[in-house]
């Protein structure tokens, strides 16, 4: 689950230590202007204050769609991502932000809601082992006042009374990491679309002395069949719908998500570093890691 539209750069970065800007004594950040379009975004999905880790929480549903075929509840999810952000300077672009972090989220129960070892998939009569979203990191791109043709950056902000709606569609289409050799786990392309809508209250927002929104979210992923269903080219989608919020750090976490950082993933506890370089982890690239490694035991073991 990405958090914000992503922005291709090639410049020159710099980071520095102190981030941007906070003042209390000048007029409320005005969308219209890129210069505070930039600092409202960076307030929306982060902190101004560099190296200030901020936390969401999201929860919800995900149903099966198969033509012909009533919808079915498939699991409920709990999930969350903890991130930083640093502010970047640019010589053509100006001041911008980079944001890094690492994302858990777990399928669960629909009726004991708690997180799911095995599932019984209907579709294949047989348990397959659930493989929990786990994804570090999941950095973005970096952010400016202006895109790589020296052009002020869309920034969709839209104030309506108290509150102020950034919503954003991300369609995707790319060859699927798990194509070729893998055809019990998936397709060959992950075709998916992932709608995110955060909301902030005006007054928070627009404030020049506060650090961050404290938004809220929805999230909507409409998704081909997850690897570890095995599902294979089977006609059908998945949709995820979620809503949650910026929480209080970690600990204000639902006890699911606290107990299964302490247990199996404390490094989600924090933020990569500002600096880390990785390439972005997804279900797939997870999947495929774990089914090389499987495989190669398997041999390794003949």
């Amino acid at each position: 689950m990405l958090s914000a539209p992503m922005l291709a750069y090639t410049g020159a970065l710099n980071a520095t230590g102190a981030g941007l800007m906070i003042d209390a004594t000048h007029a409320p950040l005005n969308l219209a202007q890129p210069a505070d379009a930039l600092l409202a975004l960076r307030k929306v999905h982060g902190s101004l204050h560099d190296s200030q880790a901020v936390t969401f929480h999201w929860s919800g549903q995900v149903w099966s769609r198969i033509e012909g075929e009533r919808d079915r509840l498939l699991f409920k999810v709990e999930g969350m991502n903890v991130r930083q952000c640093g502010t970047l300077h640019d010589a053509e672009r100006g001041t911008g932000f980079r944001l890094v972090s690492r994302e858990l989220m777990l399928y669960l129960d629909p009726t004991s809601g708690q997180p799911l070892q095995t599932w019984h998939n209907p579709w294949i009569g047989r348990e397959v082992s659930v493989m929990h979203v786990a994804n570090d990191p999941v950095n973005l791109p970096p952010f400016f006042e202006r895109d790589a043709q020296g052009r002020p950056f869309p920034f969709a902000f839209r104030e309506q009374g108290e509150r102020v709606f950034a919503p954003s569609e991300i369609p995707l289409f790319y060859p699927n990491p798990l194509a070729g050799d893998y055809p019990e786990y998936v397709g060959n392309h992950y075709h998916a679309m992932e709608i995110f809508d955060f909301v902030a209250d005006r007054a928070t927002l627009l404030d020049r002395s506060q650090a961050s929104a404290n938004a809220a979210l929805a999230w909507v992923r409409i998704a081909p069949w997850l690897p570890f269903m095995q599902m294979g080219s089977r006609p059908g989608l998945m949709v995820f719908n979620a809503m949650g919020q910026s929480v209080a750090g970690v600990d204000a976490l639902p006890m699911v998500l606290r107990d299964a950082i302490t247990r199996d993933y404390p490094e989600y506890a924090n933020p990569p570093a500002l600096d880390d370089t990785r390439p972005n982890a997804t279900s797939w690239t997870v999947a495929k890691q774990m089914i090389d490694a499987q495989r190669q035991a398997k041999r390794n073991h003949e």
